[in-house]
C-alpha cells in the first residue's frame, strides 16, 4: 500500500529519508520531515485548515520549474517525494503534492479534484485542485498561481476544462464538477504515477 494513504502515523522510512540525504543533502531531508509532521499534526485539524495547510506547504517548498528545464521532458509528473527532493516543479507537480498531502491527512478523495484548466490571463494550459464540501457547491481552488484559496466562481481567470482524481474523470461544465467519463485517456499520466508511488519506497 502507498505511503500516503495509511491510517496509521504517516512515517517515511529510514531508508528513503538516508537516500535523500546522501543524493539531494540536508536541505531536501529537512523538506520531507517537515512534510511528515505537517501530515502528522494535520490530521485533527478541519477540512478547511489541512487545506490552507497543504496549499501554504506546497507554495513555499517548491519553486517553479518547466518540465522541459527541470526533468528534460516536455510532460512529466512528479510524485510528492520527487517534488520534495528536487524542491521544483511544475503546475501538475504543486497539485499532486497538495492531494497526496490532503488525503494522508485524511482528506475524503470524493471531495478532491485534480482540474485542468484555461488560465486566461497567460492563454496557457494550467492544473488546480479543487474541494467542495457537499455536492452542488462551487469547489474551492488551490492553486500555485493565485496562493490564496477562493471558490471557483470567483476564479474568472481560469476556464475549467477537465477534472479527475483516483475513481474517475469528469468533464467540468462552468465552474461545478461535470459529470463524469468512463475511460478517458486523458488520465494516463495519473495512472503512471499511482503506480510509480505505489513503488516508491
Amino acid at each position: 500500500m502507498a505511503v500516503f494513504t495509511r491510517t496509521e502515523p504517516f512515517s517515511l522510512s529510514p531508508q528513503l529519508l538516508q537516500t535523500t540525504l546522501a543524493e539531494y543533502g540536508e536541505n531536501a531531508l529537512n523538506r520531507l520531515q517537515l512534510w511528515q509532521q505537517l501530515i502528522n499534526d494535520g490530521r485533527g485539524s478541519s477540512d478547511w485548515q489541512k487545506l490552507h495547510k497543504a496549499n501554504d506547504f506546497a507554495n513555499r517548498q517548491v519553486s517553479y520549474k518547466n518540465d522541459m528545464g527541470h526533468w528534460g521532458k516536455s510532460d512529466y509528473w512528479a510524485t510528492p517525494l520527487q517534488s520534495l527532493q528536487s524542491a521544483a516543479g511544475d503546475c501538475e507537480d504543486y497539485v499532486i503534492l497538495k492531494y497526496f498531502t490532503l488525503r494522508a491527512m485524511g482528506v475524503d478523495e470524493t471531495k478532491l479534484r485534480l482540474m485542468y484548466v484555461r488560465a486566461l490571463n497567460w492563454d496557457e494550459p494550467h492544473m488546480v485542485l479543487t474541494y467542495t464540501e457537499k455536492p452542488g457547491q462551487y469547489p474551492l481552488v488551490l492553486d500555485n498561481i493565485n496562493p490564496t484559496i477562493m471558490p471557483a466562481n470567483k476564479r474568472t481567470d481560469l476556464r475549467p476544462v477537465y477534472a479527475f482524481n483516483a475513481s474517475g474523470v469528469w468533464m467540468a461544465k462552468a465552474q461545478g464538477l461535470g459529470t463524469k467519463v468512463e475511460n478517458s485517456p486523458g488520465v494516463s499520466q495519473w495512472k503512471q504515477l499511482l503506480e510509480r508511488i505505489e513503488h516508491d519506497k
